[in-house]
């Protein structure tokens, strides 16, 4: 077992792709790309040392607490407040999409999963846009949402995502709901982390837009890059495919390519396609089904689960709610196998 913090400071964007995009930078873009990565590596250090995140402030289900602040490119967090659950809209389109992205993640936490916000127990969601200056990510540091808002050469900006936001919003699910304070993030608990984060991205981007599984792109991070970069960071769908993604995508959608000591970003990609498979079986909606079976296999999870455990834990699920010998477990255990996984 390792020795272990519980929650993780979650960054969108993999340290590895920012070194391949560092590698073709010139000079200056290049300098910034490097320095990015060390505020992002010390940022992981920092949220290590400080514990489990405060508790935040307790509201009853379906009673939304919304702040968002402007960090004025700094990096000191949270910054200013520039909106509140009962403002308007204002005229800076990022606190906009903020706020919207977080309502619409809560709501559909409350309404398809009856989960009481991040923590289950109403807590508020708090994000800080404009951090820091041209900053290539957007992350959840175990308190609340923070959102750089791209260099405008490599990223367009993270707000403008939904998909972004609620992955980023569910490693604080996954932090308040795996028993352990969450999943270790490293290895395959690292990727399943990651993964969680994906698929929740992923169904609440679909139920955003009504959208059936076969309709449905399965694409992560459409829309926060340049052309110059690629179309989305990853595709549950056909993990690796570059002609889907970007160039440098090197995730794998079965065992047979598993990277040892790969970023969590990659080995993501095997239970990504697993999920896919399973939904793709189950049909409809993401969210009728596959998705409340992960949902409740969370709890059934240790911080260092294997992709093996997430398979028992999602097929257990699916005897859960639909009965042993189900079509729904058959299907579950069936996309895991597809992958190479049990």
């Amino acid at each position: 077992m390792h020795i272990h913090t519980p929650a993780c400071t979650c960054f969108i964007i993999p340290s590895s792709m920012l070194r391949k995009l560092a590698v073709q930078a010139d000079d200056a873009e290049r300098q910034r790309l490097l320095e990015q990565m060390e505020r992002s590596a010390f940022l992981r250090g920092q949220r290590a040392a400080s514990g489990l995140a405060a508790p935040g402030l307790q509201v009853a289900p379906g009673v939304k607490h919304r702040t968002v602040y402007d960090a004025h490119h700094g990096t000191r967090l949270p910054g200013k407040l520039v909106r509140t659950e009962t403002a308007a809209p204002v005229a800076d389109a990022a606190v906009n999409e903020a706020f919207d992205g977080a309502g619409t993640t809560y709501d559909f936490y409350l309404q398809v999963l009856h989960r009481n916000s991040i923590d289950g127990r109403g807590m508020g969601i708090d994000s800080s846009v404009h951090y820091s200056k041209s900053f290539n990510n957007a992350f959840w540091n175990g308190r609340q949402m923070v959102y750089g808002d791209g260099d405008g050469k490599l990223f367009t900006g993270f707000t403008r995502a939904l998909d972004v936001i609620a992955h980023e919003l569910t490693h604080g699910v996954t932090q308040y709901t795996v028993p352990g304070g969450g999943l270790v993030y490293d290895g395959q608990s690292g990727a399943l982390n990651e993964s969680v984060s994906d698929v929740f991205g992923s169904i609440v981007k679909q139920w955003h837009l009504k959208q059936t599984v076969k309709k449905a792109d399965w694409l992560i991070g459409a829309g926060i890059m340049t052309p110059a970069v690629g179309h989305a960071l990853r595709s549950m769908a056909d993990p690796g495919n570059t002609a889907l993604t970007w160039s440098g995508d090197d995730q794998p959608g079965t065992m047979q390519g598993y990277v040892d000591g790969g970023d969590v970003h990659t080995n993501s990609g095997i239970p990504n396609h697993a999920f896919y498979l399973a939904a793709m079986k189950l049909g409809g909606h993401s969210w009728d089904k596959a998705g409340p079976i992960w949902y409740q296999a969370l709890p059934l999870l240790h911080p260092d689960a294997t992709f093996a455990e997430a398979a028992q834990a999602t097929v257990k699920a699916a005897e859960l709610r639909h009965g042993v010998g189900s079509a729904e477990a058959a299907a579950v255990q069936g996309a895991w196998h597809e992958v190479g996984v049990g």
